[in-house]
């Protein structure tokens, strides 16, 4: 059972799972070191027993804050029931724009991304808490309302990747930053660029559901 934290860490945990957060992301769990978590958050190796059992516990305090984040950004799954199809519409806007403009703009959002992909990459124990933590979870409401919005049936295929499609293609706008930002002509994606990039998926979404009831 993942445990997600109701506020963020502090002190050497906060520091702590910051480094994990990096570290694990960039290198992958295996091969970090428990000595390179400590010198990175600047704090004494034996903080990382007492505080969190050693390095598996520690990772399992990065999932948790990782899912606190997105959670804070994408909000808790909620209720769809008796929503009109333009409200689940607005909803699914609503959620895509929050996460679009994080991703893109956010300092921690390069790290936890590369976090999580790693994790999910891997598979096992970790891959479990963050599906059944955040994904899961998420994912279901993202299909209710997608289903609501476009006429369908929330467990079908279709429905499905079509969410998975969608929180793909905001992901691709961090992944592939540089890229874009290179043929776009941008110096960076700041507010402005993420916004506009949350404006075409946003419509996107739109024009995807509604198409789908015709």
């Amino acid at each position: 059972m993942l445990e997600i934290p109701d506020k963020p860490p502090e002190g050497a945990q906060k520091a702590l799972i910051e480094a994990g957060l990096a570290l694990f992301g960039q290198k992958g769990f295996d091969a970090t070191s428990t000595r390179e978590l400590a010198e990175r958050a600047g704090v004494n190796l034996a903080l990382i027993t007492y505080h969190f059992g050693g390095k598996d516990g520690l990772r399992r305090a990065v999932v948790g804050e990782v899912a606190r984040r997105l959670l804070a950004v994408a909000g808790a799954p909620q209720p769809s029931e008796g929503l009109t199809p333009a409200a689940a519409l607005q909803r699914l806007q609503t959620i895509l724009r929050g996460v679009a403009v994080f991703i893109g703009t956010a300092p921690e959002a390069g790290p936890l991304v590369n976090f999580a992909l790693a994790e999910l990459a891997r598979g096992g124990p970790m891959t479990d808490l963050i599906y059944e933590g955040f994904i899961g979870p998420k994912h279901a409401e993202l299909s209710q309302l997608w289903a609501i919005a476009s006429g369908k049936n929330a467990d079908s295929e279709a429905v499905k990747l079509a969410v998975f499609a969608m929180i793909g293609q905001v992901l691709y706008f961090r992944l592939g930053r540089e890229i874009v930002t290179r043929k776009m002509g941008w110096t960076s994606i700041g507010p402005d660029e993420a916004g506009r990039i949350a404006d075409l998926i946003a419509e996107n979404l739109r024009l995807l559901t509604e198409g789908e009831r015709e």
